[in-house]
């Protein structure tokens, strides 16, 4: 197996390439919520509408930002700008020339190992779907990476 991702930077990375360092964590899917008056992040444990809970895959990847319209997408010139990325995040570890993590998918050959692992959100978010707007403060939690 080629392993890219100790031989290439982000910026040398073609699409396929970069598209199979996602983890699968999908905690970049999470809504945040932004004190206007400090800047500071809150986390919370809602996730994205079109975030499948299960799998921690977007339902609909290809036409998310005509969806979401706050949906950011990650990508080799603002993955530096992301304070709020988890320090586990493959994107982040690449750029700060880290080993991808013993768990990742693309170390261990096994697309589900980050479930196994306890690295995903699966079993920890709710759906924003299933959360009233004026009750999200009450979802905010501290994720520990």
């Amino acid at each position: 197996m080629d392993k890219f991702w100790q031989t290439k930077t982000l910026q040398a990375m073609n699409n396929a390439e970069w598209e199979s360092l996602c983890d699968g964590c999908a905690k970049c899917c999470l809504v945040k919520l932004e004190d206007y008056e400090t800047g500071e992040i809150e986390h919370t444990n809602v996730a994205c509408e079109l975030l499948d809970v299960d799998s921690c895959r977007c339902r609909n990847y290809e036409q998310r930002h005509s969806i979401v319209d706050d949906c950011i997408t990650l990508d080799k010139d603002n993955i530096h700008t992301l304070g709020w990325l988890p320090e586990t995040c493959s994107y982040r570890l690449i750029s700060e020339k880290k080993p991808l993590p013993d768990w990742h998918h693309l170390v261990t050959g096994d697309p589900e190992s980050h479930h196994s692992y306890g690295a995903s959100l699966r079993g920890w978010v709710v759906s924003e779907l299933d959360v009233r707007q004026e009750d999200i403060q009450e979802h905010i939690i501290q994720w520990i990476d």
